[in-house]
């Protein structure tokens, strides 16, 4: 059996890490499906190509983070599409990692910088 990385050693996430795991707390994706959520959550800010996606999927795969699913869609002749999940390990490294960014939010530097950009 692996051993799952850490949860520290895993944090901070790199930005579209967290993107991913975040569009896959709801329910299992497949990669276009990934995109498509991500685009829309984040109102297009973030758009990911497929070599990028499948790169960051790969990682997240090795660190435990994400499976793949046994759901299988075959939509008019097309190759199945792979779906993918949350583990338990990645959702404590995506709790993890919004704790330490809701940490950081509520840091004095972050609050004064608040203030001075949005005064009340």
């Amino acid at each position: 059996m692996t051993r799952m990385p850490a949860v520290d050693g895993l944090l901070p996430l790199k930005p579209v890490e967290l993107e991913l795991l975040l569009a896959l707390v709801d329910e299992e994706r497949h990669g276009y499906g990934l995109v498509q959520q991500i685009a829309e959550r984040t109102d297009g800010l973030v758009r990911l190509e497929p070599g990028n996606l499948y790169r960051v999927i790969k990682r997240l795969l090795a660190d435990g983070l994400v499976q793949e699913s046994s759901r299988r869609a075959v939509p008019d002749g097309e190759e199945r599409r792979r779906y993918y999940r949350l583990t338990a390990h990645g959702a404590r490294v995506l709790d993890a990692e919004l704790q330490r960014i809701r940490a950081l939010l509520a840091s004095t530097p972050a609050r004064t910088l608040a203030r001075r950009m949005h005064p009340a």
